[in-house]
């Protein structure tokens, strides 16, 4: 199929949705380890609370892919209907994780959250590769990252802007501060808005032969057998591309569920009080406890604020690659090598730095990182494989970003910092190592058409 050029607007509306995943998955990275240990979650336990994402990513992004290459609606299309879908739930959950209860509360409601915007996003992935043109690709992916980078510093820095403005940071044990809880809803109202702009703003292409489309559908009980056909003949480039995204994944789970208690701990120098080393019953005690609880729930705004940078950054990352892209070809490979391992540098850097204000480079050069994770693997990737199975591909795909996430969650994490010491920080040291793994594992990939555009060998 001949697909049109598309102008910059025309591709900023396909992406706007991701500015409503984006405040979901930043929302959540930024603060739901807040929200388990205001909730009374012991710091080691806190990874394996997180397994909801990976898990729900493993098992939800390949069915909707597959899901979504076998649907046509002439009014919705093919990938729309899951934006919407996985909307309306993110939003709802979003609405209702800061006002958990319990722990139990919380975990089981990051399982939906996850599961709902992982049904919003794998759809986006394959929607560029739908949309564009070969030539178009990495400039596409780019521009969701500039839109993702300006939700992750939106969204991050939401809880800090609703305290400044006058809304309390101090709650009583165990429940969470109306500012993360008013931050989680105006995210979920952006979720709903921004899904719904691309929903009514974007077209999509009809399958290029309807009638071998609906043979394909008709095709009984081989969701199982296709998915397992597909992983077995996956792509050499794919299976490289997902030794970068294994290291990179495994660097970024683990700042999302320890860098609120590493940064506040050994930067902020105000951990996590707990509620049994104070004896609640006097008067003195219960009132040091609450305002060394006061002092986490402000480091911890501050923890969200300077995480915010990373969106910044990358967001800043995107937009130098938008413009570039937009003109001339890239060399992917690079770029993503030089973006991982700055990033790296910035993980390490927490360990090291004299006060919180260089948290600021520490973030941005991990949104280096960031940016080139979110548009250059799947450029590479969507180079490199069947435009049909674009969507099971990508799902697939996702199983490079979950597995390290799920081996970080069930104790992987935990077992690499405490190689290095037992203070929380040791596990961005990890983080850093892990990511300069993976800038160096791009040095594996020598597919022309991954790498490059090509458009004599395209």
């Amino acid at each position: 199929m001949n697909k049109r050029t598309l102008g910059f607007w025309e591709i900023w509306n396909m992406s706007f949705g991701f500015l409503g995943i984006q405040f979901g998955f930043a929302l959540q990275g930024g603060f739901m380890s807040r929200i388990f240990q205001t909730l009374g979650a012991e710091k080691d336990a806190i990874p394996l609370l997180w397994i909801a994402a990976p898990l729900t990513g493993l098992l939800v992004q390949p069915i909707i892919g597959y899901l979504s290459d076998r649907t046509w609606s002439a009014k919705w299309g093919r990938r729309r209907p899951y934006f919407l879908i996985g909307a309306i739930l993110s939003s709802l959950a979003l609405f209702i994780v800061p006002h958990s209860p319990f722990l139990w509360v919380a975990a089981g409601l990051l399982w939906i959250l996850d599961a709902s915007i992982n049904i919003s996003m794998e759809p986006f992935r394959a929607l560029v590769a739908d949309k564009l043109p070969e030539s178009q690709r990495s400039y596409g992916f780019v521009t969701q990252t500039l839109i993702i980078g300006i939700g992750t510093w939106v969204a991050s820095n939401l809880p800090w802007v609703i305290s400044q403005m006058g809304v309390s940071d101090a709650a009583p044990t165990g429940v969470i501060p109306m500012s993360v809880k008013i931050a989680f809803a105006i995210g979920a109202f952006i979720f709903l808005v921004s899904i719904l702009y691309t929903v009514f703003t974007t077209s999509e292409y009809p399958p290029e032969d309807m009638e071998e489309f609906e043979k394909e559908k008709k095709r009984k009980n081989q969701f199982i057998p296709d998915i397992l056909n597909n992983i077995g003949s996956m792509p050499v480039t794919m299976k490289k591309l997902g030794l970068v995204q294994f290291f990179s994944w495994f660097a970024f789970f683990t700042m999302w569920s320890l860098a609120n208690p590493a940064l506040t701990e050994h930067v902020f120098k105000t951990p996590a009080p707990i509620e049994s080393a104070y004896n609640m019953t006097a008067n003195e005690s219960a009132l040091a406890f609450e305002k060394a609880n006061t002092a986490f729930q402000k480091s911890s705004n501050e923890v969200g604020r300077y995480m915010g940078t990373y969106g910044l950054s990358s967001m800043a990352f995107a937009l130098l690659l938008t413009f570039y892209t937009s003109r001339k070809r890239i060399n992917r490979k690079w770029i993503h090598l030089c973006a991982l391992i700055l990033g790296g540098v910035g993980f390490i850097s927490m360990y090291f730095i004299p006060s919180p204000e260089w948290l600021l480079l520490s973030f941005t050069l991990i949104g280096f990182a960031w940016g080139s994770i979110l548009s250059m693997p799947y450029a590479m990737l969507s180079s490199s494989v069947d435009p049909k199975k674009m969507g099971v591909i990508m799902g697939i795909f996702n199983m490079f970003i979950v597995l390290p996430q799920i081996i970080a969650a069930l104790g992987g994490v935990n077992i690499a910092y405490k190689i290095i010491g037992e203070e929380t920080i040791n596990a961005m040291l990890i983080a850093g190592i892990s990511l300069i793994i993976a800038g160096l594992c791009n040095l594996l990939i020598t597919n022309k058409n991954a790498i490059t555009y090509n458009p004599k060998e395209a």
